[in-house]
């Protein structure tokens, strides 16, 4: 009987974790976009990177082996985010670098508008690629 009751509740356990899988989930497996390292520093004291110190400024920086098409950074108030610059749900062409405009981001290819606080863009399965940020004084690391 109470072999029994560990197969029930198992098979219980099983068919409830396969029902509660949402398929609509937006996935950060992107097939569109390759994962390159890279670890780069941005001095806030500097006068190119000055804006990043106050809320609400969005940076668009190029720096060689940065990101696939350079990095969208943004300080959202409670944080520094940095994204890449590649149009997440297109192929890699010469339209799929975003533009940036305040606190959005635009794929010229489909038109998409990405919000930098989220990275989302409504409808659409794949989120701007978030690389990881530490700040420390004056000095954003951006890495991967």
């Amino acid at each position: 009987m109470k072999n029994k009751m560990k197969k029930l509740f198992l098979i219980t356990v099983i068919i409830a974790v396969s029902f509660s899988c949402n398929k609509d989930r937006i996935s950060n497996e992107n097939p569109f976009l390759p994962n390159y390292g890279f670890n780069v520093e941005l001095n806030r004291s500097l006068p190119l990177y000055n804006s990043l110190q106050f809320a609400g400024n969005a940076l668009k920086v190029n720096i060689t082996g940065a990101g696939i098409r350079g990095l969208i950074v943004i300080n959202t108030g409670s944080g520094i985010l940095a994204f890449d610059g590649a149009c997440p749900n297109q192929e890699l062409t010469s339209c799929s670098t975003l533009t940036l405009s305040g606190i959005t981001a635009t794929c010229p290819c489909d038109s998409a508008v990405y919000n930098l606080y989220t990275g989302l863009s409504p409808g659409l399965p794949y989120p701007l690629k978030q690389y990881r940020t530490e700040v420390t004084d004056n000095i954003i690391r951006i890495y991967n």
